[in-house]
């Protein structure tokens, strides 16, 4: 019997081996599964790995020191406050990144160059003859309103005036409009009729002005000037241009005398015919003639200086076309690029009588980045404003073209300076009663950029613009003065009636070869931003490129542990949840209850053995004395 129970409790040779292989294969697979998928089983083992292996300074003394609290305290906020200040400069330079900066380049180039287009105006208005009567008339009336405000007569015979005043008054009658808008004196806001006796009246307390009201006069405004000459000329211009405008044909009015008021015309040496210029007449600066226009024959300028650029003799004594009108003698002229409009109001000065000008002029382009870099446009194409010109786009012919636009909206008509756009017509105040009004109200909101006028017109990309200096001395000389004026006289037919003030000189040139490009180029490149990365990371870190890249493994491994910790949680979370008994299994209490008792003994037992194992090795060598001495019994 106690042989019986010693063989019981002993394990089979055979099934010892078999399980003991079978737990090295187990092991084997499980070594295999770990060598291949190599991955953390903590987010401590994932940091310990990261900080050991990396090659960003200071990670390893989170490790390293992770037996001194302090130490590791230390590192860590030190760790994270270089880390933050790291990112923090990285939105410094993102910010200045897509500010998009810009670096202004300077060139020099040296070239001959393409001589530009010149206009000069004889700042005299000419009397059209299809409009001379109405413009004597309008002379008439103004001679009378200045001898009833200042005194003042003109030479003006009584007769004529009472002619006028005693014409039949109709709906198209001059002097019926004139009426309507009067030149009056006012003081402060009130505007008051002219007093009887205006000797009695102290003329420093008043302005000079005209009042312009709305189609049914329920409002008016008073357009009112200091300087009484101010508010004549203005007073004048506005009833002028009412009767250009009744011309529809005036601007193509070609009644313009080149010989009388160009006597000479010379560019490099040789002399200016008509094919160099083309003419246009300006309501208020005359006849004007614009030099080196023509795209198929340009000048070019070989050599610098005075000798190698334009020079011309202007006539320059007022004929006293329209008086009330031009109060400037002498000679308006402006210089401008080639396909675009002479805007002599704004780039033009004066020449004066008697007077050699010599004016040097210097090139200069500029070429700015469009897109994101700056607000400018190659074309004109994407902004929101007609071309009403036909030249090419430039900021002027945009400011102007949207104040046309508006002006034909607002008021119904278009202002005679501007070009005239599609189906529409010029002002007129026989067609349109209150459009002087409808004007000087859109005009004060265009000054205070209302119409968004200067906001919408955006500056090209590229433009070209000349540097002007000029230089002044007398011409011709008292000494050479008169056989000057013989030789004009004799064969330009010059009448000498004021030396003096009869001609000009204008000399125009390049003073040198060399020309100036401004240029922008960008400041910031995806290329400069990421050298500019890479010198604070190695700053604050002392890493490079594959630094980065074991931190963006980290992130990567920490994103890959939450999301396998989260479905083994998810798992996890249904086993222990309850389930239904499977649809074969039999409605048994008992062996329900039974089944978890019979699982956790054979569970016990294979533990035991296991456990056992050991301690039956350790009695093999005792089994034959064990087993002799029952052989023995």
């Amino acid at each position: 019997m106690g042989g019986g129970s010693v063989k019981t409790g002993k394990m089979p040779e055979g099934e010892k081996t078999r399980q003991c292989k079978q737990e090295e294969e187990q092991q084997q697979k499980e070594e295999k599964r770990e060598g291949l998928i190599e991955f953390y089983s903590s987010y401590q083992e994932l940091f310990q790995f990261f900080c050991s292996n990396t090659t960003i300074h200071g990670a390893i003394r989170l490790v390293c020191s992770k037996k001194n609290k302090m130490k590791t305290a230390f590192w860590t906020v030190l760790f994270f406050l270089t880390f933050g200040l790291m990112y923090w400069q990285f939105g410094i330079l993102y910010r200045e990144y897509f500010s998009y900066p810009v670096n202004l380049n300077l060139n020099l180039n040296s070239d001959r160059l393409t001589f530009p287009a010149v206009t000069l105006c004889t700042l005299n208005p000419y009397r059209y003859s299809a409009i001379r009567k109405k413009l004597d008339e309008l002379d008439q009336i103004t001679h009378q309103t200045l001898l009833d405000l200042y005194d003042y007569n003109m030479s003006l015979a009584q007769s004529d005036w009472s002619t006028l005043s005693t014409r039949k008054r109709s709906s198209r009658s001059l002097l019926h409009h004139v009426q309507r808008h009067p030149l009056r004196r006012q003081k402060r806001d009130n505007v008051v009729n002219l007093p009887e006796n205006s000797a009695s009246v102290d003329k420093n307390d008043w302005k000079i002005g005209f009042v312009l009201c709305s189609e049914n006069n329920k409002d008016c405004f008073n357009q009112a000037y200091s300087s009484g000459v101010d508010a004549v000329r203005e007073w004048y211009s506005f009833h002028y241009i009412n009767i250009l405008a009744q011309m529809p044909d005036a601007k193509a009015l070609d009644e313009s005398d080149f010989e009388n008021f160009i006597y000479s015309c010379r560019f490099n040496d040789a002399t200016c015919d008509k094919a160099n210029y083309t003419h246009f007449h300006h309501p208020f600066y005359g006849n004007c003639y614009t030099f080196n226009d023509n795209s198929s024959s340009l000048w070019t300028s070989s050599m610098p200086g005075i000798s190698n650029g334009l020079s011309l003799v202007v006539r320059t004594e007022q004929n006293d076309f329209i008086p009330l009108l031009s109060t400037v003698t002498g000679a308006r002229v402006m210089v401008h690029d080639q396909n675009e409009p002479a805007f002599m109001d704004d780039g033009g000065f004066n020449v004066r009588p008697g007077i050699e000008t010599s004016i040097s002029m210097r090139k200069e382009m500029t070429v700015r980045l469009g897109a994101s870099y700056s607000d400018c446009t190659e074309d004109g194409s994407d902004v929101p404003v007609q071309n009403l010109y036909s030249s090419r786009y430039t900021e002027q012919v945009c400011i102007r073209s949207c104040f046309q636009l508006n002006m034909v909206e607002r008021c119904g008509c278009a202002y005679y300076f501007y070009p005239l756009p599609t189906g529409a017509e010029y002002c007129d105040y026989t067609k349109h009663v209150a459009w002087g009004y409808c004007y000087y109200k859109l005009l004060a909101e265009f000054k205070a950029d209302v119409l968004g006028c200067f906001h919408k017109c955006r500056k090209p990309c590229k433009m070209t613009q000349y540097q002007l200096s000029a230089g002044y001395s007398r011409w011709p000389s008292a000494v050479s003065e008169d056989w000057v004026f013989y030789v004009l006289s004799q064969q330009n037919k010059y009448n000498i009636t004021s030396k003096r003030n009869g001609v000009a000189k204008v000399n125009i040139f390049f003073e040198e070869w060399n020309y100036k490009t401004n240029g922008e180029s960008p400041a910031f490149t995806v290329v400069t931003l990421l050298s500019q990365f890479g010198n604070q990371w190695s700053l604050w870190f002392g890493s490079s490129v594959l630094s980065v890249m074991e931190l963006a493994e980290l992130v990567l491994d920490f994103i890959a542990i939450t999301l396998i910790l989260a479905v083994r949680w998810f798992r996890s979370q249904q086993q222990l949840s309850p389930s239904g008994p499977p649809p074969n299994s039999h409605d048994n209490a008992a062996f329900q209850d039974e089944a978890p008792a019979l699982s956790a003994p054979h569970r016990f037992t294979v533990e035991a053995v296991v456990t056992m194992l050991p301690s039956y090795n350790s009695l093999e060598p005792r089994g034959p004395s064990r087993d002799g001495e029952v052989g023995h019994e």
